[in-house]
């Protein structure tokens, strides 16, 4: 295969959807999305995805960068662990999408490759260190050392939603489980009330910035980033937690790390996918 193909498919698998998006020269130029609700057979979700993939030119692709919500090889592509698609339990999908495609394919985790979007084409690009957590269907967070994506065994680091928390894990309280459990909705439908001004939303954005609040603690003890990035669906709802989140946040023990650590919205929803694509060698 030729070096001097100018493009890379990034493709970023969530809880509820699936995107992906051709890049060419650091531009997405191309994009698709399908929702995973619907899809409970193992095989029937991998043929949605490879019909997908077929639906791109893929003649000028180099390779095709994988992001996953779970434990997985970066090396071979093997999935072990996806906890919200569990139908995809110790599936090769590296394998799988090259043989099919007679291209190279990279995973990695989905959080990591937010993160990774941003260190190449978005909020962290002029950071050393930092960190992008996505909020959504999971708790993830992917963590930028000296400008390089650490991620850790299997790329299992940043796991933060696993911590214990509360009598539970952080995850159950900082993502979007916990609209349901606490507030009997989605938080995409909180979100449309809290732009109405409707109390009850109101009250659980701000019970939710507290909780989110307390995860970023953890994550300024552990990493001491200079830079903490929100992606992925509830930030949407951003201006209805910052106030709280904030506020708790301001309760960080040390206040010179505190002045010196940046907390910014995305503000894009596709970092996911060019992360996932730069996961492939220029």
């Amino acid at each position: 295969m030729s070096n001097n193909k100018q493009h890379t498919l990034g493709i970023d698998i969530g809880g509820t959807n699936i995107d992906m998006g051709l890049m060419a020269n650091g531009v997405l130029v191309q994009k698709t999305s399908f929702a995973v609700d619907a899809f409970t057979d193992r095989q029937e979700l991998l043929t949605q995805l490879i019909d997908s993939i077929g639906s791109f030119e893929l003649n000028e692709v180099r390779g095709i960068g994988v992001g996953v919500p779970g434990i997985i090889n970066p090396e071979s592509g093997f999935i072990f662990d996806l906890q919200n698609l569990p139908m995809w339990y110790k599936l090769p999908l590296g394998e799988i999408l090259s043989k099919e495609f007679s291209l190279p394919v990279k995973l990695n985790n989905d959080a990591s490759c937010f993160a990774l979007g941003h260190a190449h084409y978005g909020l962290g690009k002029q950071s050393n260190n930092f960190v992008g957590l996505t909020l959504g269907t999971g708790l993830g967070m992917g963590i930028i050392i000296n400008r390089s994506l650490y991620s850790g065994v299997l790329a299992g680091a940043g796991e933060i939603g696993m911590l214990p928390y509360n009598n539970g894990i952080v995850e159950e309280f900082a993502a979007s489980a916990y609209f349901k459990r606490h507030f009997g909705q989605s938080a995409k439908d909180l979100h449309l009330q809290a732009q109405q001004g409707m109390d009850m939303a109101l009250e659980a954005f701000k019970d939710y910035g507290v909780h989110l609040g307390n995860a970023i603690k953890i994550v300024m003890s552990m990493l001491a980033p200079e830079l903490i990035i929100l992606g992925g669906s509830i930030a949407h709802a951003f201006p209805y937690f910052r106030d709280s989140m904030q506020s708790t946040i301001n309760g960080f023990e040390y206040t010179e790390q505190l002045e010196q650590t940046k907390i910014l919205n995305s503000g894009s929803s596709e970092m996911g996918i060019m992360g996932a694509a730069a996961l492939i060698a220029p």
